[in-house]
């Protein structure tokens, strides 16, 4: 477990949040400023992002199976799992193999079933596919105003920072050994068979869950919100935030965190 990178603050009931692709437990510190103080707060590095390293197999199960050896090594017994992005599907596929570590479950804005990956991020899989995403990558780290519009412009409503989303989020993964080739193998890994076979078990699956969903996301269509409470019997409502992009989690953590409360309450 040495190869797994974490946030862990605060006290109190466990909450444990999960990224995407090409962020890390950074996408969640506003999240987290607002609630240490009454929750424990983890946030895991999924393998190969942020402070961890890359392993073998990327996959979704893979990733979900990385979230369980960290509630294994912390002891988590119950947690309120919150997913973003790739992380929602990865907290859906640990969801239906360890629903008895969930208190409860929320997904914001994230691949679900065929949207995987969604159609809009496929040239950029395919780029990985070519070997040819990583080089253009690699060449634009310096260039963080242009790697950030073109990596992010689609997923935040406006990028006030991008030197800071670049060293946060894409310098950590190209900067390990073998780093850049991992991000393509990670993105050539994501697959809709794994979340079309986990489907029998999300009509079964009764842990309490909420949908917050940004309606301004063109990677995931408030649709896609409405699949998962037709499918989970545990979801109970959807949030939608009006205008909110794929990472409103973090830009926007101001108007996730009150639904967390209720929720949790």
């Amino acid at each position: 477990m040495d190869d797994i990178s974490y946030v862990d603050v605060g006290d109190g009931p466990v909450a444990l949040f999960v990224h995407g692709v090409a962020t890390s437990s950074y996408l969640w510190r506003n999240v987290i400023a607002e609630l240490r103080d009454e929750r424990r707060c983890v946030a895991i590095d999924l393998p190969l992002h942020g402070g961890s390293a890359s392993r073998d197999d990327l996959s979704i199960p893979a990733l979900a199976e990385a979230v369980e050896e960290l509630c294994a090594e912390l002891g988590l017994d119950q947690v309120d799992l919150v997913g973003n992005d790739t992380g929602g599907a990865v907290a859906q596929v640990f969801a239906v193999r360890h629903p008895e570590r969930l208190r409860s479950l929320t997904l914001t804005n994230c691949d679900v079933h065929t949207n995987t990956p969604p159609e809009s991020f496929q040239p950029t899989v395919d780029l990985a596919a070519r070997g040819e995403l990583a080089p253009l990558t690699v060449a634009l780290l310096d260039q963080p105003e242009l790697l950030a519009q073109t990596a992010f412009g689609d997923g935040y409503e406006r990028v006030d920072d991008p030197a800071d989303l670049v060293d946060h989020y894409l310098r950590p993964i190209l900067d390990k050994p073998d780093g850049p080739r991992a991000f393509e193998r990670l993105l050539t890994s994501i697959d809709a068979k794994d979340m079309v076979a986990i489907e029998p078990l999300l009509t079964v699956l009764a842990v309490p869950t909420l949908v917050v969903w940004g309606t301004g996301d063109v990677f995931f269509d408030v649709s896609w919100a409405r699949w998962l409470r037709d499918t989970i019997p545990g979801v109970k409502e959807i949030v939608e935030i009006e205008g909110g992009r794929l990472f409103f989690p973090d830009e926007r953590a101001g108007e996730l965190v009150p639904h967390l409360r209720r929720f949790w309450g």
